[in-house]
């Protein structure tokens, strides 16, 4: 679950040819934009952030620079994209974004 935070003066258009990062989450596509993550909605961009603190349990796998997944810099982390999921390395364990 995200929150609807709008990501206001937001000029730009993302599509297929915008040269940023798409990223497939669920029913929507976010792009990684200058350390964010924007998905449209209704006429406008919003922000695509977590709306509390999911963990996402049973990920015995260690995300790494060479482990395979694809990376998306998200704010000041990096989120590994996994199975249809976005994790974000947490302390012991992975958040679900």
């Amino acid at each position: 679950m995200t929150t609807h935070l709008e990501h206001t003066g937001h000029d730009h258009v993302h599509g297929d040819d915008c040269g940023h990062q798409a990223v497939n989450h669920g029913d929507h596509v976010e792009y990684a934009h200058d350390g964010h993550l924007h998905r449209k909605h209704d006429g406008h961009w919003d922000e695509c952030e977590p709306a509390g603190h999911t963990v996402h349990e049973g990920h015995d796998h260690r995300h790494s620079a060479d482990c395979g997944h694809q990376t998306v810099p998200h704010g000041d982390h990096v989120d590994y994209l996994h199975d249809g999921h976005r994790h974000a390395e947490h302390g012991d364990h992975y958040d679900d974004h």
